[in-house]
């Protein structure tokens, strides 16, 4: 009887050995043993080369390949500037390679052709990645390559992630600069030498609690022994005025160095045209009178961009790192100039009188930003710490003098008036930072760190006014500002991943203490908090081609230096800005549910709650005829929404990104103006966008991007704003196998990009036009020299293999 059944018993167990399945992990090193980052591990079958799996090597060098069927198969690992490892494995149990040494290779050619690929996207538990290394983006500037991130909106001079303002980092260092300062560097910075950028829409306990999203840039390491650089350009005009950047980067790498420069320059010339128009109305709801002004401006800057980094490996275990940004916009270059006409009606639309104004200003300002790092790598692999010192020292003024002359409706003088107004702020910046990394157990990670922080800002604001010509300082607009912040926090993460499923968790615990004073009112405000921030991300691959996810986390918005100030800052006789030292922090609960399928659809829904949000609202004041900006907190903000993104290829030379969003968005604030009732504005919105990769002749080395992008009528705080939208087109064409690249384009086609916001509820009744240049011709430029090419033979990288791991 046991002679019968033994062929089935031995098929039985035969084919629960072949469903067994396995992992192949390792480590990559060079021959000085320090890691190789990003190299591509490919398994193919012994027999024939039919693609199995892959992946790359993380930042130390590991790789793992999980859920393999014993079998024969040939291992490929490979890394442009390094010469081909490959090894027949039978495998029937995990294994582990330990060190895999890559030979570099030493010859130097030019006659290497790089076929580029077009960018993807990879989701990852907690962010998307959206690699555009060597892709069509690649020859542009950082900003333009922000522009095609998914989830990403670049407009109206501003970043958004989710209608929020994103914090920049590179490489996982914060950058300090402002907004605008921001948007300024990246536009100067050729992307050349930019690997991926990180969409970090809920940032885990790692990351600064402050701040919505995260953007974090991540650059290539620089793989070729030598020296290599280019020089990079823009040029672009408007219908008034043309603006430049001109840049050039460098890179040198030795056995142990690595350094990196990069400087910049952005002379140009902005011009704005708003129409303004504003009833003030009495407690009867009537209108006593109505303003109507033509602001035009013209701001001239030339920022100059410095942005350095050296890596230096004491050993295998041991690295130092430098790095600094630096942004200097000086005064003989940076000014603005306003004039405006305002024409004053009465209650029964006659005019009553025109003011004329003329606003001429100058500023200057040095943000000059270090970091210091050490990294040590334990002898376990993967273990690591990391400690960080950083110091940022900011340092602006302005100078503005404004002249008012006031007529009769015949033309005849009333009266003038003239006032000068001098501000300046320092804010030195102390940061240090400490972050531990151990891996745990089977695909688990650890992280603990702690940051200490110290904010000391003084602004000071001296106003002039004039009597017969004669200046005397106005002490009921002066005043000095002292602000002192001081901020602890301690983060503790843990991230597993099994067959199907990723799990990060995190908490973040921050104690901030804050000081400031105004001199002129003697007012002392001091305050301490602390707050918890957790964060969760849950992944689910549900089979090959579909997975779902899950995010929370809290974040927190604190208040800007210049939102504390309490001091009234006048643009002309009657509009000021003002702020306020009592502005509590936004604290934010953010709520993401997302579905992927076939790797390239994605739907996310998201639900998240402002309390306390500080924004800055425009009121007017019915009884003085005052135009006042406050920043003020308002009561909370509620949005939720439906997203879906997808990157997918149409043809082998059309690619497509879609971006469509649609949400709600409500808002209740505080009518400062109308005795501080609670009211609100609410507004389903959708904002779309759709972006066409064409790539042409048998290399592709022509590409053209078509880009649309529109935006529906939206609410922010108490102001609505108009719809809008915007075709770009942009060609480029490679050179010289590469090495260098041109390209032409047009932003705004149809000139359908320009704001319209309307503040209008209770007594407040105001609209502002805004025409800005954002109809522009560009043309760009990119050289490259050095040696930047390495390979043992003539032959041609194609770059769409690498597609395959993602």
């Amino acid at each position: 009887m046991l002679r019968k059944f033994l062929p089935h018993i031995f098929i039985f167990f035969t084919s629960l050995c072949f469903a067994q399945q396995f992992n192949i992990s390792g480590n990559v090193v060079e021959t000085s043993n320090l890691p190789v980052a990003f190299a591509n591990v490919v398994l193919f079958n012994a027999e024939n080369p039919d693609f199995i799996k892959g992946t790359t090597t993380d930042d130390d060098g590991a790789f793992r390949i999980d859920n393999i069927s014993v079998g024969t198969y040939t291992l490929k690992i490979s890394f442009l500037g390094f010469e081909d490892y490959l090894k027949e494995i039978n495998l029937n149990e995990d294994l582990h390679l330990n060190l895999i040494v890559l030979n570099e290779l030493v010859q130097k050619l030019d006659d290497v052709t790089i076929v580029a690929k077009r960018p993807t996207v990879k989701r990852m538990v907690d962010r998307l990645v959206f690699n555009v290394e060597n892709s069509t983006l690649s020859n542009n500037n950082v900003l333009d390559v922000l522009k095609h991130a998914p989830g990403v909106l670049v407009n109206n001079d501003k970043i958004t992630v989710k209608q929020s303002t994103p914090t920049i980092y590179i490489n996982d260092r914060r950058v300090h600069l402002s907004s605008s300062e921001v948007q300024q560097l990246l536009e100067g910075t050729s992307a050349s030498n930019i690997k991926s950028i990180e969409v970090i829409t809920s940032p885990p306990a790692k990351y600064e609690a402050e701040g919505g999203s995260v953007l974090n840039i991540i650059t290539s390491k620089n793989i070729v022994t030598g020296y290599n650089g280019s020089v990079f350009g823009n040029y672009k005009k408007g219908i008034e005025y043309p603006k430049y950047s001109f840049g050039t980067s460098h890179f040198f790498k030795a056995k142990k160095l690595n350094t990196y420069l990069n400087y910049n320059i952005s002379p140009r010339k902005d011009y704005r045209n708003d129409d303004e128009f504003v009833n003030f109305i009495d407690g009867n709801d009537d209108i006593t009178s109505s303003w109507v002004t033509d602001f035009k401006r013209t701001r001239e800057t030339s920022n100059h961009n410095i942005n350095a980094n050296i890596d230096y490996d004491l050993n295998k275990n041991n690295s130092l790192g430098f790095s600094t940004n630096i942004l200097i916009s000086p005064r003989e270059n940076t000014q603005t100039d306003v004039n405006s006409i305002t024409d004053v009606f009465n209650s029964n639309k006659v005019l009553d009188s025109t003011f004329i104004t003329d606003n001429r200003k100058v500023d200057e300002t040095f943000n000059l930003a270090f970091t210091l790092d050490y990294l040590h790598r334990f002898k376990k692999q993967g273990e690591k710490l990391a400690v960080s010192a950083h110091h940022t020292n900011y340092d602006f003024s302005s100078f503005q003098n404004v002249d008012t002359d006031y007529f009769f409706p015949d033309a005849s003088l009333i009266r003038n008036n003239r006032f000068q107004t001098f501000a300046s702020q320092e804010i030195k910046l102390y940061t240090g930072q400490l972050d531990y990394e151990l891996p745990a157990g089977d695909g688990g990670l650890f992280l603990a760190g702690m940051k200490i922080s110290n904010i000391n800002s003084k602004s000071i604001l001296t106003q002039f006014n004039f009597e017969d010509d004669i200046r005397e300082q106005d002490l009921q607009n002066s005043d000095t500002f002292f602000y002192d912040e001081t901020n602890y926090a301690v983060y503790f993460s843990f991230a597993q991943d099994w067959e199907s499923w990723s799990l990060k968790l995190g908490l973040r615990t921050e104690l901030t203490d804050i000081k400031s004073n105004s001199i002129s009112t003697n007012t002392n405000n001091d305050n301490e908090y602390g707050k918890f921030f957790p964060s969760l991300y849950i992944l689910h691959n549900l089979n090959e081609n579909n997975e779902v996810y899950f995010n929370y986390n809290r974040r927190i918005f604190r208040p800007r230096y210049s939102q504390l100030n309490p001091f009234k800052y006048f643009l002309n006789d009657n509009t000021y800005i003002t702020g306020d030292p009592n502005l509590q922090p936004q604290i934010d609960d953010v709520f993401t549910l997302g579905y992927t399928f076939n790797q390239k659809y994605t739907f996310e829904a998201y639900y998240r709650y402002e309390s306390n949000p500080a924004i800055e609202i425009l009121f007017q004041d019915n009884d003085n005829n005052l135009l006042k900006i406050i920043n003020t907190n308002i009561d909370r903000s509620i949005s939720y929404g439906l997203d879906f993104t997808t990157y997918t290829s149409i043809t082998n030379n059309w690619d497509l990104y879609l971006l469509s969003s649609l949400f709600y968005y409500d808002n209740q604030f505080f009518a400062i103006e109308s005795d501080n009732v609670l009211s609100s504005t609410d507004q389903w919105s959708l904002y779309s966008q759709i972006v066409n990769y064409l790539s042409f002749l048998s290399d592709k080395s022509l590409t053209a991007d078509i880009a649309y992008l529109y935006i529906s009528p939206l609410v922010e705080g108490a102001s609505s704003f108009n719809e809008r939208s915007s075709l770009d087109i942009n060609i480029k064409k490679a050179l010289w196998n590469n090495r260098a690249s041109v390209s032409v384009g047009v932003t705004d086609l149809f000139n359908t990009l320009n704001v319209n916001q309307t503040t209008k509820y209770l007594n407040q009744d105001l609209l502002l036009k805004s025409r800005l240049e954002n109809r522009l011709i560009t043309f760009g430029f990119n050289y490259k020299f050095g040696n930047f090419r390495l390979s043992n033979n003539k032959k041609e990288i194609d770059l769409n293999e690498r597609e395959r791991l993602e």
